[in-house]
């Protein structure tokens, strides 16, 4: 088995924007989504909240629409990919935002 994480990027509102019933509904689905997988989940993760950019000649640089990770276990890259079925944050369906998924590699050798 191998570690994975999901990076979140869309245009997502900030939790603290939204009303009492539309945070009750985020935090329906994501904890619907997170007992679906069971398991797998090893890390539910976190919201991004301040954030900046440093470029390597020390210069900062516009940051991207990353919105936060989340860290699931999984046999493979498919298999951690399939996870994603009925994500929350996949649930807009109009292509602006993505789970971007990266195994976590082992550095204990």
């Amino acid at each position: 088995m191998s570690k994975f994480i999901y990076i979140y990027k869309g245009p997502a509102t900030p939790m603290d924007q939204f009303t009492e019933e539309q945070s009750a509904q985020q935090m329906a689905a994501w904890g619907a989504w997170m007992g679906k997988i069971g398991p797998a989940l090893t890390d539910g993760g976190a919201p991004f909240g301040a954030r900046t950019a440093v470029l390597d000649n020390g210069t900062t640089a516009d940051v991207t629409e990353l919105q936060g990770y989340t860290i699931v276990e999984a046999e493979n890259l498919d298999a951690a990919k399939a996870l994603t079925e009925g994500h929350p944050f996949l649930s807009e369906r109009s292509g602006h935002y993505s789970v971007e998924i990266f195994e976590l590699v082992d550095m204990n050798m």
